[in-house]
This record gives structure tokens, sequence and C-alpha cells, in this order.
């Protein structure tokens, strides 16, 4: 009997929800100048604006990833994904800095649970094989997501206004939600399109099988918050989710004002250049999603395939940023900060993929407490950045606060990420 190949549809579905999930996540950084004037709101404010929503999500990402390994990535997702175009609609409705405080923070709140959701549904749907090239799928729907969804918002706004942006992203969103719920189970063999061959194919056995490092009684919920794999992971994800939300919430601000208008893009202009970066982190993310699993293939070595790979594409990231915080050009700017991005970006599968290699039982668990830095990030690169503007004016201090932060996670994964040694 030949294997169907329905896991790879669960995981467009996934694709096609982060993809939703992303530039709705990002669409308020290129209307956040209207709002300013709407508002009349100063960068210090916006800054706080866009990093409310970190504040939800850091809430959500953590208590998601337990609610999923308990109920769920079907009931969990659905929820969610109902909650933020609700949060979208509320954007829409906004009349002024509180609710637009609060319609943030309820998008962080419903977004939170989605990758704990996404891991959760790779981990049950896919061969150990195959998990981060299939991680890498689903999440090269951020780089893409953000890559479009200039143009698209840009576009939008220039031919509506950020209300009626809002709310045709609302709808926008809602129409995914039957889909996963008619389409998806949380085991493929509760799936009416899943047949016995496609079955036993998932359920090949781990070819490195896990090598306890501790004992029932230090339990596993522990070993989330000890082992030094995991922690190294979460601080390395932290890092490139601080890279991820400056460039989503501040790039197009930087493409307009910088260098005293040497940037000073119009509207439509700034969403089609902020497309380069995320395209190349695209191309980044899928191609080391299949290098990581073929490194693993190759060696059988974890810390070869995950560690290594997460390290350089890191000190990449460090050494590209510093030219962008001293150039005034715009072309050098765009070509350094697409490197930057892309190997921030790069390892984004990997990351994933350690916690189901280190915790395979409590992988949803270890993607919450490693979404939750991600959070962290997610209010402190828009809100450090509004605030650095308001005093300095000028992004030169943002980039170089990024370059050493990228360096610290260089460090910190070559000393204490081992993922073959403490699995759990």
């Amino acid at each position: 009997m030949a294997a169907t190949r329905y896991r790879w549809f669960v995981i467009f579905l996934l694709f096609t929800i982060t993809v939703v999930n992303y530039i709705d996540r990002a669409a308020i950084s290129y209307a956040i100048t209207d709002i300013e004037q709407t508002f009349g709101l100063s960068k210090g404010a916006s800054g706080a604006i866009l990093g409310a929503f970190g504040v939800g999500y850091a809430v959500t990402t953590l208590i998601g990833g337990f609610a999923v390994d308990r109920y769920g990535a079907r009931l969990i997702l659905t929820i969610a994904a109902v909650l933020w175009s609700i949060s979208i609609g509320a954007t829409a409705l906004a009349g002024g800095f509180l609710s637009l405080m609060f319609a943030r923070v309820l998008l962080g709140v419903s977004e939170g649970p989605n990758f704990p959701a996404l891991t959760g549904a790779v981990k049950h749907w896919l061969a150990p094989h195959e998990r981060v090239a299939a991680f890498g799928y689903a999440l090269v729907a951020v780089p893409i997501a953000l890559a479009i969804g200039g143009p698209i918002v840009t576009h939008l706004l220039a031919w509506f206004e950020w209300r009626a942006t809002f709310a045709i992203l609302f709808l926008a969103s809602v129409v995914w939600v039957p889909l996963w719920w008619i389409f998806f189970r949380n085991d493929p063999s509760q799936s009416r399109f899943v047949n016995e061959a496609e079955l036993a194919h998932i359920r090949t056995p781990d070819a490195a099988p896990a090598k306890p490092t501790l004992s029932k009684r230090e339990g596993l919920g522990k070993a989330l918050i000890t082992n030094p794999t995991l922690l190294a992971n979460y601080w390395a994800f932290f890092v490139f989710g601080y890279f991820l939300f400056f460039f989503m919430t501040w790039l197009p601000s930087y493409l307009k004002i910088e260098g005293g208008g040497v940037y000073g893009l119009n509207l439509e202009d700034v969403g089609l250049f902020t497309v380069a970066p995320w395209l190349c982190a695209a191309v980044s993310l899928w191609a080391m999603s299949h290098w990581s699993d073929y490194l693993l293939k190759k060696t059988g070595r974890l810390r070869v395939a995950r560690s290594y790979l997460i390290a350089g594409s890191q000190l990449i990231a460090a050494l590209a940023v510093i030219p962008v915080a001293f150039t005034h050009d715009l072309w050098m700017g765009i070509f350094w900060i697409s490197i930057a991005v892309a190997a921030s970006m790069g390892p984004n599968a990997a990351f994933y993929a350690v916690n189901v290699d280190v915790a395979p039982q409590r992988a949803a668990s270890a993607l919450g407490i490693m979404d939750f830095a991600f959070a962290i990030s997610g209010f402190l690169a828009p809100t450090l950045t509004g605030w650095v503007l308001d005093i300095r004016g000028s992004f030169t201090d943002a980039f170089l606060l990024m370059a050493g932060l990228s360096l610290s996670s260089v460090v910190v994964v070559l000393l204490f990420h081992h993922p073959d040694r403490h699995r759990t």
C-alpha cells in the first residue's frame, strides 16, 4: 500500500495560519505613522504600543505550551485564531492610546499559543528525520509573511486608511478557523485522511533514542528550567526574537526617517524595500532547515546539526548588523540588513527541533518556555528602540545593542548547548 502524505497538508495548514499570524502582527508597524498623526503620539508612545504585544504574548505562550500538551493543538489553536481575529477588529475600532494598547495586548495573548501548537503538531505528525524540515516549511511562513505583508499592507493603507486596513485583515483572519477544525486531528491515527502506511512512517523510531540525564523523581518539569542545553536555547532564541521584533516593528520607520531624511521613502516604497530582507530570510530558513536534517543524518550528532548551525548563523548576524549602525547609504543598509535578518532567522527550525530532541515528552511545554523568552524580546525590542529614538534621535545604539546580544548568544551556545549530552 502506497503511503498517503497527509502530514504535509497539516504542515501547509500550519504554514498558512503562520502567514496570517505575522501579517496581522506586523501590520501596525506600517500604520504606526498614520496612527501617531491620528492620536498625536510620540515615538516613545508608539514604542509602547508596538511592545504591548509582547506583554500579552509572554502570558499565553508559556501557558499555551502546557495547554497544548494537555488539550491538544486542535482546540487551543482554534480558540487562539478566533481571539486574534477579534483583536485585529478591535485595532480598527481603537479610539486612542489605551484602546490600542488593549488591542495589542489581546493580539499577543491570542497569538501566544500558535508556536507551541505548531510544535505539538509536528511532534505527533512527523517522523524524527523529517521534523526540522517540517518546522522549516511551517516557519518559513514568518519571513514570507513579512515579505509579502509589507507591499500588501502599505498598498491597503494607500488605497484606504488604517482603520479600513485592519477591518480587511480581520476578515482575512477568520477564514482559516473552520479549515483547521475540519481537517486537523491531534493524532494522525484519528484522521480519516491517513492510511496505515503513512501512520507507520510517522511512527518511525528515533534513530538516537533519548538517554535520560534525570531520574524520574526529579521530573520532566524541573528539566525544562534546569537543562543547560534548553537554557542556552532559550537565550539564543531570545536574541533571535530581539532581531525579529526590531526589524518587524521599526524597519519601516528606519527607512523613512533615518539619516536626517536620507532614507525618506514614501509609504509604498517602504513596503517594497522591506521585501528583500525577508525573502533572504525565507531562503536562509528553508536551506538551513534541510541542512540541519542532512547533518544529523550524516553525522548522527545533534551538536553538529543544531548547536554549530545556531552559533555560526548568529555570529554572521552580529557581524552584519554592525555596518548598518554607521552607513547612510540606502542600498548598503538594505544589503547588510538582509544578511543580518537572513542569518538570525536561518536556524529558526533548529531552535524548535531542539525542544523535541532534548525533551520529547514535554516538547510543547519546552517551546512555551522558549517562546516566553521570545515574548520578552517582543516587548523589549520595540519599547527600548522607541525610548532610544526619543532620547538620541538615531538608530545607531539600537543596532550596536543587537550586535552585542548576538555575540553573547554565540558564546552561550558554544559553551552550554550540548543536545546529545543533555537529552531527558
